[in-house]
């Protein structure tokens, strides 16, 4: 009874050998984080960023702008959603489409 006793307990003990933890290491310290550049136009005034947001005429300043040969990643809503909306989009040779659409209705800026 003590043999098998023991063995089970031995083989408890390796079994749990097997889940090897990590040692514990003091917090590094965090890098500082880098403030992005603000970028300027010609006449020193900064530069907006505006981020992508996807409006319900997307798609179709997509269609229209590759008839236009704009092809890219996407146009994104840059006014804030309404009968009217201003949709942008970057081309891939370097170039901006823009479109604006009246009640889903879209024309070239």
């Amino acid at each position: 009874m003590k043999t098998l006793l023991a063995l089970v307990a031995a083989s408890l003990l390796g079994g749990c050998a097997m889940f090897k933890s990590a040692p514990l290491e003091a917090p590094r310290a965090a890098a500082p984080v880098k403030a992005a550049p603000r970028l300027v136009d010609a006449n020193g005034v900064p530069i907006e960023r505006v981020p992508y947001r996807v409006g319900v005429s997307s798609a179709t300043v997509e269609q229209l702008a590759r008839e236009h040969a704009c092809t890219g990643q996407g146009a994104g809503l840059i006014t804030e959603p309404g009968p009217v909306e201003v949709y942008r989009m970057q081309c891939g040779d370097g170039k901006v489409f823009m479109a604006r659409c009246e009640l889903r209705q879209c024309r070239k800026m």
